[in-house]
């Protein structure tokens, strides 16, 4: 193992490294901010709000009708 270390500096080797480990933090982030389901900053959009209330609203209603025909 310590021969890999003769083959390349560890000091440019740990801050590519690092850096590479950097973007590829901030690249996942941006991408889960772009979703509608991963993003904290604002929020799901209300067009996603709106679509879990009606969809929400209409299971409930299933469930009442199918309760009331037991």
């Amino acid at each position: 193992m310590w021969k890999i270390w003769l083959m390349f500096d560890p000091r440019r080797s740990l801050i590519a490294l690092a850096t590479f480990l950097a973007v590829l933090a901030f690249f996942i982030h941006f991408l889960l901010l772009s979703t509608d389901r991963f993003n904290w900053i604002e929020g799901p959009s209300a067009s996603v709000i709106e679509l879990d209330l009606t969809q929400s609203v209409a299971q409930t209603r299933q469930e009442t009708v199918l309760e009331s025909l037991v």
